[in-house]
């Protein structure tokens, strides 16, 4: 199914990872052979955070594609959540979106990888292996053992899948570069020394850029503005689209 809004398309996409069907859209700007972005979400979230939308619409202003999606167990990538949640079945989801959107002849070779929370340490997990061209983190963890657990899981009565399926990928971000790594400072789940940890791991070019007197959810309106332009931004200088 393809929807317009505006000049730009909006692509509705089914595919596979592992046994699992997985969906996403993928927003096209009006110009051929556009560079790409691929959305990760967070932990307990899915492709309609409305940061990822926004940043779909405002990437396809600067002439970049955005593919947001499901990860497996989430949205409408239909399976039993706490079963297949992980690190790893996450970053095999990301991997086969890259290699989905690596063979359409309609995107041009330039990637970029953004992602949320959780969403953000997958991206930084499979940056090394897939030839990125720039990243972009929110809140992203380092590790799983100091996240602030009293508030990291909405639902009552579920458990947070990653304390029986820990995870720490300090050593996947060595050698990473061209990433922008974004956190609030009054973050109640994940803290801030997380961001500074993986800034200090990454090569040049990078930046960090902490948000005062933030949230997680990121659920101040002119927080959200900030994000969508330092984002953007980035994205635009790594990934260099071709004006209209």
């Amino acid at each position: 199914m393809i929807k317009s809004k505006k000049k730009w398309i909006v692509e509705e996409i089914l595919f596979s990872s592992e046994e699992f069907l997985l969906k996403g859209y993928l927003h096209l700007p009006s110009v051929s052979t556009p560079p790409f972005v691929i959305g990760c979400h967070g932990l307990f979230s899915d492709k309609n955070s409305p940061k990822q939308i926004e940043l779909a619409y405002q990437c396809n202003q600067n002439n970049i594609a955005y593919f947001r999606f499901d990860q497996r167990g989430c949205g409408e990538s239909k399976a039993p959540f706490e079963m297949v949640t992980s690190l790893s079945a996450r970053c095999t989801d990301l991997k086969a979106a890259v290699e989905l959107l690596r063979t359409r002849n309609d995107l041009a070779g330039q990637m970029g990888l953004f992602g949320s929370s959780m969403g953000g340490t997958v991206c930084l997990a499979v940056a090394g292996d897939t030839d990125v061209d720039a990243v972009v983190t929110w809140a992203a963890p380092i590790r799983s053992a100091d996240l602030i657990q009293s508030q990291a899981n909405p639902t009552e009565g579920s458990d947070i899948p990653f304390k029986s399926n820990p995870f720490d990928i300090t050593s996947q971000l060595t050698g990473l570069r061209n990433t922008l790594v974004l956190h609030a400072d009054a973050d109640e789940t994940v803290p801030l020394s997380h961001a500074q940890e993986i800034h200090q791991y990454l090569k040049a070019p990078k930046k960090l850029v902490v948000f005062p007197q933030s949230d997680h959810r990121m659920s101040n309106p002119a927080d959200q503005k900030k994000f969508i332009l330092l984002a953007c931004d980035w994205l635009k200088t790594c990934l260099r689209p071709v004006n209209s």
